[in-house]
């Protein structure tokens, strides 16, 4: 029973044959494992269907006698003492779903190689006997909460900076092996996406980053909907939180072109952020997501595989559906919406216009009148410009959205509908690596909808709250001397 109930939480990850437990060999030295909310559990009930901590260290010692140590990457808590790993084991925490502070990165990089290579864990000279550095025994064990997001960055990220590997071998290869056919990519969050490109740039530039305090100018919106919120974030705390540095009001937001698009239906958007989107396909990266076609690369393959199959399928989209094939959940996320529309004013997004006669034929945008008293106005075109630039402490920006729906007055709901973030370096997006480790002093960030990070690392967004957003950043000019981070050297052997 604790076998059953371990591989349904695993859910799509690909379990260890011989272990019996939620973990994979990415290479013969990266072993990615599965630690939910309390970690590799040591009590019950969780020890029924979690990895227990005495089975995975008994696997461990079985296979790499003294060998092996942990990279964990949970700002939630391990949930287990380090004591219970033999000490072995190195923390670099930042939060669930979203990439690294990247000055974490060449940290990260040294230390795993330094072990790997016969190294301690604190960065000394060699203190393992050559004989098991030779038989290739050490591994490096990294996990965070489901080991697949933030385990899979740091395992590509390594297999670039340190074996030689190319971003998008690396991509597909930690899908291969960390998870189950047709069960999605393994590294499928874009901003994460992103980071892998950055490591691979700063890699094949010498490995120069220069970490600096960073101001946001204004950002610049298009088709932007009524209703959203926009928030400015960045890490602090050495990367354990992300902290909201501002919320834009209305009167910092002004709507240079007026009429927003009218946005998606409240159902669909609800059975989206739900967990019930249009589509049945597995969770893979969006298709505008920078390295998405190398991470999803063994998904479409398995796809071409079952192309000749001819067994009737059944449409994705409800409503599609032949006659007396109308699945269970269709026929649920109709009724659902139904209600939903019921309970929402037939207002809700105002009376449609028809376009201008100046815009172009192939245009399909349906807009609308905003009403006098609407706080958080949308727009053709939108510019949230701050009273003061917006300044963080280091070079990570995050920039998120969330729209929230108003039923009527007497109702009184409000409704989140569509939820949506996105990460960017000004390092990078300054061409720093191509600079010299110089970046330029400002720059645009520019992104589409349909790349940006969805609600808790999947790609629902629900409805959709904006077109294109582009970012106008600085860096401080009056911020003490920017900060290089350099990997540390290998330490030679004794």
């Amino acid at each position: 029973m604790a076998s059953i109930l371990r591989q349904i939480v695993a859910g799509p990850r690909a379990r260890h044959p011989e272990a019996g437990l939620d973990l994979c060999y990415v290479t013969d030295s990266i072993v990615a494992t599965f630690v939910p909310p309390s970690g590799p559990s040591q009590t019950y009930p969780q020890r029924a269907y979690r990895n227990p901590l005495d089975q995975l260290v008994a696997f461990l010692d079985s296979k790499h006698g003294q060998d092996w140590a942990i990279w964990e990457f949970r700002a939630e808590g391990t949930g287990y003492p380090d004591e219970a790993v033999y000490g072995r084991i190195r923390h670099y925490p930042w939060p669930d779903h979203h990439p690294p502070p990247f000055r974490l990165v060449p940290l990260i990089m040294a230390s795993m190689r330094n072990w790997l290579h016969g190294g301690s864990l604190e960065g000394g000279p060699c203190s393992s006997d050559e004989a098991g550095k030779a038989a290739g025994r050490r591994v490096a064990v990294v996990h965070c909460k489901a080991g697949k997001g933030r385990s899979g960055t740091v395992t590509c990220s390594y297999l670039i900076s340190e074996a030689g590997w190319t971003a998008e071998a690396a991509l597909a290869r930690f899908t291969e092996r960390r998870m189950r056919p047709k069960f999605g990519a393994g590294v499928s969050i874009p901003s994460q996406l992103r980071w892998i490109g950055y490591v691979d740039r700063w890699t094949r530039h010498g490995k120069k980053y220069v970490d600096c305090a960073v101001e946001i100018v204004e950002l610049h919106v298009w088709g932007l909907r009524n209703g959203v919120r926009v928030d400015v974030e960045g890490y602090v705390e050495d990367g354990r939180v992300i902290r909201v540095f501002h919320t834009f009001p209305r009167h910092e937001r002004l709507v240079v072109t007026a009429g927003a698009p009218v946005g998606d239906g409240v159902g669909q958007a609800i059975w989206d952020l739900a967990g019930y989107p249009a589509t049945s396909a597995a969770d893979a990266a969006p298709e505008a997501a920078d390295l998405a076609e190398a991470t999803n690369k063994p998904l479409q393959e398995e796809e071409d595989k079952e192309k000749n199959d001819e067994r009737p399928s059944l449409p994705d989209r409800p409503g599609t559906e032949p006659p007396g094939q109308l699945g269970t959940r269709h026929k649920l996320m109709r009724k659902g919406t139904d209600l939903m529309q019921r309970v929402s004013p037939t207002t809700a997004d105002g009376p449609k216009q028809s376009q201008p006669s100046d815009a172009p034929s192939e245009s399909t945008t349906t807009t609308r009148v905003e009403p006098p008293e609407e706080p958080e106005p949308g727009g053709m075109a939108v510019i949230f410009r701050p009273e003061e630039p917006i300044r963080l402490p280091t070079g990570d920006v995050n920039v998120s959205v969330e729209r929230r729906n108003k039923s009527s007055k007497s109702i009184g709901l409000t409704m989140v509908t569509a939820v949506a973030h996105v990460w960017f370096n000004a390092f990078f997006e300054g061409q720093g690596p191509e600079r010299n480790g110089a970046p330029a002093d400002s720059g645009v960030f520019t992104i589409d909808w349909e790349a940006m990070d969805g609600i808790k690392g999947s790609s629902r967004k629900g409805g959709r709250a904006l077109d294109r957003l582009a970012v106008v950043w600085r860096l401080a000019s009056d911020a003490p001397r920017p900060e290089e981070i350099v990997e540390p050297a290998e330490e030679p052997g004794e």
